[in-house]
């Protein structure tokens, strides 16, 4: 729906064969290859009015001789797409989308996108090389709030074509979640395959990604509610080009890497203006903490998922380092004046080209590089978000790691054998003993070196409130923790002028053993580790290195890469 609108006109097969390395041509008209290819990825177009561009852009009788539909023509090809594309996404999102222009579920146009997309899919999987996944995105908007969920299948077209996906537009489909839910159930008994959903981008949610006691149209949560979110929503995407969703700063005060590529504008129309009393339903590590309060009350926890990151580009192009960073969307793609033009502005606010986010990659541990197996291994939440970087990163929980299991050189067998992985459970706790962790991360080959390895832990109180705390576990150089646990700053070695940094400081790699040393075995708890790289040039830096222009004022030009691994819950015994 708005891909296509704001200007990209590469297709399903540049965006696989991008995918594993190979040249393609941009929609800006250059030349453009991955310097690592991925493992997998899933192409995920929206669900609603699938295949409507390709005729637009063909200029179809039936769009053409409908107004709407050919004022939206000759302003996209007259270069208005970013407007268009607004306008769009908010008619769909008010119903007062043109009924000629609908391409519903059950038209030929709509199956025949959604048998193409299924296709490309099968097309480019290549078991044990590249593992291309067949999904799509419901894209759900409560007034303007995000609140969009990734489709993913893990069978191949035998399956996903027994089904069109689900919309959100009356009668057959929905914005509700507990809809889109009924669909992932009703698809698995139909036709006995296997799916999952991915809520992604809760920072522009304005506060309804992760209710605390009743969901958007103010239905109270329920057992349903969180069985079947806990059911059909095993993963969250935390960090993406529209931002990072890990914490915010007026949720974490006292951690000094809360404030991480920030969008706390608004919604994702930016038509309705942010304000802290939303922020609690936005963020994943709130959203942990309310999970232990809602499982207290219900029974589950609806919120107990594991954490990765996507890119949410509209390029086609996986291109999320920064150094390679392609944008958003077409109009985005690399130019002089990308970083001061506004890439979403309204009478509500504005944000700049310069604020997006080179982010962010999806880690999984899987055994093999097939569907099932990486698929698997994401309903089981072993899995870890990165900004863009590919460091590699271990965490493993249980009640007898000691000190020395630090000095093993393969601390993934160790931790399969001594406790769980990311996105496992501890309980039972033995008498006397608290949780113990094993953590590892190396450095990107091509990245910063690493400036350290913290555990986060929230927990719930006696009273039913939440809290959190942050530890520095393992780090680069000799630095000393101060009486309150702080770490002094790593260094910064970045000279911004000719984007560049050197790695002679932060560690190439770090491993440690930590212990809870304020465990108290009759509270619930959750624990996943933030690992963060030394300070780098940002994408900013690069571009105005390239194009030699000054950047704009208030524009970040150094980050430090970071990755999120999947919570391991400690429940206590009943």
């Amino acid at each position: 729906m708005d891909a296509g609108a704001f200007g990209n006109r590469l297709g399903l097969d540049e965006a696989y064969r991008f995918a594993k390395g190979e040249e393609v041509i941009s929609s800006s008209g250059v030349p453009v290859r991955l310097s690592r290819p991925l493992d997998f990825m899933v192409v995920a177009d929206h669900s609603d009015n699938m295949g409507f561009f390709p005729d637009m852009f063909a200029g179809a009788p039936h769009i053409l001789s409908d107004p709407t539909g050919k004022d939206w023509y000759d302003r996209i090809m007259s270069g208005e797409g970013v407007g268009v594309a607004f306008e769009l996404i908010g008619k769909f999102s008010q119903g007062e989308f043109p009924e000629a222009l609908l391409y519903t579920p059950d038209s030929k146009p709509y199956k025949d996108a959604w048998a193409k997309t299924v296709k490309a899919a099968d097309r480019h999987n290549e078991p044990g090389q590249f593992t291309a996944f067949i999904g799509y995105e419901w894209t759900s908007l409560v007034k303007g709030g995000n609140m969009h969920r990734v489709v993913v299948y893990r069978d191949g077209a035998n399956k996903a074509l027994q089904a069109v996906p689900f919309t959100t537009v009356p009668p057959t489909g929905s914005i509700n979640p507990r809809d889109l839910w009924s669909w992932l159930d009703n698809f698995e008994s139909n036709t006995g395959g296997d799916v999952l959903a991915i809520a992604h981008n809760g920072n522009l949610a304005n506060g309804i990604m992760f209710p605390l006691d009743a969901q958007y149209d103010g239905r109270a949560l329920d057992t349903e509610y969180v069985k079947t979110r806990d059911l059909w929503e095993p993963l969250y995407e935390v960090t993406q080009i529209k931002g990072d969703g890990e914490t915010h700063p007026f949720l974490s005060p006292d951690d000094e890497f809360a404030d991480y590529e920030t969008w706390d504008i608004g919604n994702l129309d930016v038509s309705e203006a942010k304000t802290n009393d939303m922020l609690a339903g936005e963020y994943a590590r709130e959203a942990l903490k309310r999970g232990l309060q809602i499982e207290t009350k219900l029974g589950t926890n609806p919120y107990k998922f594991g954490m990765i990151g996507s890119t949410d580009s509209h390029t086609s192009l996986v291109a999320v380092q920064e150094d390679n960073f392609f944008g958003k969307h077409a109009g985005a793609e690399p130019k002089a004046d990308r970083m001061a033009h506004p890439f979403m502005e309204t009478d509500e606010g504005k944000i700049l080209g310069w604020q997006m986010a080179a982010s962010g990659l999806a880690a999984v541990w899987a055994k093999e590089n097939t569907r099932e197996a990486i698929f698997d291994a994401m309903e089981r939440k072993e899995v870890y978000a990165t900004t863009g970087s590919r460091m590699l990163v271990r965490f493993f929980g249980g009640w007898d790691f000691t000190a020395a299991d630090a000095n093993n050189r393969l601390p993934g067998a160790l931790g399969y054998t001594k406790g769980v992985p990311m996105g496992g459970d501890l309980s039972a706790a033995p008498s006397g003993k608290a949780p113990s962790f094993l953590v590892a991360a190396r450095m990107d080959p091509l990245g910063g070196n690493l400036d350290r390895i913290q555990i986060v832990k929230g927990w719930l109180n006696a009273d039913g409130s939440t809290s959190e705390k942050v530890f520095n576990v393992a780090w680069g150089g000799d630095r000393k923790l101060d009486r309150k646990g702080k770490l002094p700053a790593v260094g910064n070695t970045v000279d911004v002028a000719i984007a560049t940094w050197t790695n002679t400081i932060g560690a190439p790699e770090l491993i440690a053993v930590w212990q809870d040393p304020d465990f108290d075995a009759s509270q619930k708890a959750f624990y996943y580790v933030r690992v963060l790289e030394i300070p780098t040039p940002r994408w900013t830096a690069y571009d105005a290195k390239y194009f030699k222009v000054k950047p704009p004022a208030g524009a970040e030009m150094t980050t430090q890469e970071r990755a999120y691994t999947s919570p391991i819950w400690y429940q206590p015994t009943p």
